[in-house]
């Protein structure tokens, strides 16, 4: 699991028996934001981003990985993809390409610029193709490319390998 700069306050102030009032006031945030938190911390799976607008894909996906103990998050479109890896900080993104709103090339590249997210795995995972696209792929920053449909063993272990690869 991985913590942003207000993670490790809130537990380093935990540590020291503050509340969460005084944390809140400390840090700037709302008691609920310092509970969601804290919630978030106490769950210690590794948490998965998917990221793709096809329910079809999605939900079966989510389930088995969540088989596999996974904490699995979901968004439908690139926006939604941005604000999700800045809420819920995950450990690993599996990106679709042709999204609604902003596609998967332009969240991956804006995760890629951004110092807090630069580090967090991206699998794209698309049905684009073309060897271009994967190129293109890999250049802006992505650590796997994995063209749909996929076979689902396949996928679970590029996941572990690419975890394997960026583990702190």
């Amino acid at each position: 699991m991985r913590l942003d700069s207000k993670d490790r306050k809130i537990v380093e102030m935990l540590q020291k028996d503050a509340t969460y009032d005084a944390i809140a006031e400390r840090l700037g945030i709302t008691e609920s934001e310092v509970e969601e938190r804290i919630r978030r911390l106490s769950d210690t799976r590794t948490k998965i981003l998917i990221v793709d607008d096809e329910l079809d894909t999605l939900l079966p996906l989510k389930r088995a990985l969540e088989m596999e103990d996974f904490n699995v998050i979901e968004a439908q479109d690139g926006i939604e993809a941005l604000e999700k890896v800045r809420a819920e900080i995950p450990d690993l993104v599996l990106l679709d390409l042709m999204l609604p709103r902003l596609n998967g090339f332009e969240v991956c590249q804006q995760l890629k610029r951004d110092e807090a997210t630069s580090t967090t795995p991206i699998i794209m995972l698309t049905a684009k193709g073309e060897t271009s696209d994967k190129i293109e792929g890999i250049e802006i920053g992505a650590d796997d490319y994995v063209t749909k449909p996929f076979d689902l063993a396949e996928l679970k272990a590029r996941i572990k390998a690419v975890l394997r690869r960026t583990a702190p």
